[in-house]
């Protein structure tokens, strides 16, 4: 692989890296794996591969031309066709002039070790590789039933200004701060033949992140993830690199099978040879061994905003989850799941003095510290309330107590950036209170938790920021509870969650979003009993044996 930046003045007159940059991204693949993702292809010398198209977008010193050379080779003599009639069979770029020449070079030589007479090899070595950018090509110039590789890893904001913007302009899916393998990803995708598949070994880092959303967007809208085989212990490259690699398989059509596979440190090309089988053979169970597991399933993943990371066993439980039940947040429960409230000021906001202020502008709100036992114990903390029943700010002049309070922080408060935008609203909170939210039954959430952690108010206190919560007009709550309290609630936020260091899962609105769950009416009554005593007790596993019976589970794969 090769990166897609000069290391001089390039083919586009746009301004280059500089050479550091450019050997930076620079990361060669083993032959084996290079193999592995061509059998993954299909790509095999028993077919007539003069009468299929190959791209290679950034082909660096030839690691993956030599394979599909020798591919190339067997499958003229295979079907009695000279070997000038694969011209046309391979387009491989680079952008350095060194990377084309040596590319040429191998391609050459390979043919050359199969039999080929040396003229014959060196215009077809000459048609294949050519100097360019792969992401400015028109897209006629791409057209491919078949485009592998190990496309470069550099950091978009690393890359020149001029050049960003043309690379942004030629891939809209490069947002935020991408890496340059997420534009290799698009127009590739873009430039399939109808059938036609992408083997890449790359970072999988864009599958879960913020800058691989529009990605994740294109993918999910008009291709199908046949295969994501995660690879981040094994010895993939000739160099050694922490690239999280992992190879996808996509193809051109609608969402159909996929598989999510995982290896260990023993994946080597034995091994690799072994799971190409299994995936070629179409089986629908599962296999496991030393060096790799994985696990068919019948659809990947319809969620756009992430896509979880977990064994393959536990991401086709999950799969099979999200295809049978709905998702927690949901209109028809009235289940909504949301945030307390956010100040820009707690040093000012939050008291435990019950006489600092006019005792209607004290409202009571739970804090992470009184959620810590499973069940609420308050501490005594208020939010100083500057905000009406009706959702609109009080009138100082009514509440001299509390004016005298806000005036004194005054200054910090019209500090506030909140304040800056709207000087006349100077002691609003960032976010308003809801009145009806104290008064509701909710499950409490602390941000950060080793384990999920539901806690019940029945009503009564407003949460805090660091405490997201859920509302329902259907469900009871305890029930609820027991089923959130489960390991089975559990799977789905740790694969879609950030975990932090010691392991610590994040319980924000977006992962809890993310837990499918049955419909209330149909938990038997003892289920609804046992997972609501589960609740109580704090009995994590007995309420994971009863959210098992309502799944229709009989285990939770590791």
């Amino acid at each position: 692989m090769a990166t897609p930046l000069f290391s001089d003045t390039d083919l586009h007159g746009l301004p280059a890296l500089p050479t550091e940059a450019v050997e930076h991204g620079e990361v060669f693949t083993r032959r084996w794996v290079v193999d592995l993702i061509l059998d993954l292809l299909g790509y095999t010398a028993d077919k007539d591969l003069c009468d299929v198209r190959l791209v290679e977008p950034a082909c660096g010193s030839g690691a993956f031309l030599t394979a599909v050379a020798s591919r190339i080779s067997t499958s003229c003599r295979t079907h009695d066709r000279p070997i000038t009639d694969a011209i046309t069979a391979v387009r491989a770029l680079d952008l350095l002039e060194r990377n084309v020449q040596e590319s040429r070079a191998v391609v050459e030589k390979q043919l050359i070790d199969e039999g080929w007479r040396t003229e014959e090899a060196r215009k077809v070595a000459a048609c294949w590789v050519e100097q360019g950018d792969y992401l400015l090509q028109p897209d006629a110039d791409h057209r491919a039933d078949y485009v592998v590789g190990n496309p470069p890893y550099i950091r978009l904001e690393d890359v020149p200004d001029h050049r960003m913007a043309a690379y942004r302009n030629a891939c809209p899916t490069m947002g935020g701060r991408a890496d340059i393998y997420v534009g290799f990803y698009e127009v590739a995708l873009r430039s399939l033949n109808p059938g036609g598949r992408l083997g890449f070994i790359c970072a999988d880092r864009w599958m879960r992140n913020q800058y691989g959303r529009r990605l994740r967007q294109l993918v999910t809208r008009r291709f199908s993830v046949d295969l994501a085989l995660v690879m981040h212990d094994v010895d993939a490259f000739d160099d050694q690199v922490s690239a999280y690699p992992a190879i996808t398989i996509i193809s051109g059509r609608p969402q159909g099978e996929a598989v999510a596979a995982d290896t260990t440190r023993a994946f080597g090309s034995s091994q690799a040879n072994d799971f190409a089988d299994w995936y070629m053979r179409g089986t629908s169970e599962s296999i496991t061994t030393e060096a790799f597991q994985a696990a068919r399933m019948p659809h990947w993943f319809p969620d756009e905003d992430s896509w979880p990371a977990a064994s393959p066993a536990r991401l086709a439980l999950l799969e099979e989850l999200t295809e049978r039940f709905r998702l927690l947040e949901d209109s028809r429960t009235g289940t909504r799941v949301g945030i307390g409230i956010a100040t820009g000021a707690d040093k000012v906001f939050l008291t435990e003095d019950d006489n600092l202020v006019e005792r209607e502008r004290l409202l009571p709100m739970a804090m992470v510290r009184d959620t810590t036992s499973g069940t609420l114990n308050w501490h005594g903390t208020y939010l100083v309330n500057p905000w009406t029943t009706q959702g609109d700010l009080v009138e100082l002049t009514a509440y001299p107590r509390l004016a005298s309070y806000f005036e004194k922080h005054g200054t910090a408060l019209r500090r506030r950036y909140v304040a800056v935008k709207q000087p006349q609203r100077w002691y609003k909170t960032i976010d308003k209170v809801d009145p009806r939210l104290t008064r509701r039954p909710k499950l409490l959430f602390p941000d950060m938790k080793l384990t999920i952690h539901p806690v019940l108010d029945e009503g009564g206190l407003y949460p805090h920021h660091n405490l997201y919560f859920i509302v329902s007009d259907v469900w009871d709550m305890r029930v609820l509870g027991g089923l959130l309290l489960s390991k089975i609630a559990e799977a789905f936020v740790e694969a879609y969650a950030v975990k932090m260091r010691g392991g610590t899962l994040r319980f924000q609105a977006q992962y809890l979003r993310k837990i499918r769950v049955p419909d209330p009416e149909a938990i038997s009554e003892s289920d609804r009993t046992a997972l609501a005593e589960a609740f109580d007790n704090r009995d994590v596993e007995a309420a994971t044996e009863a959210a098992l019976r309502v799944y229709g589970l009989a285990e939770l794969p590791d």
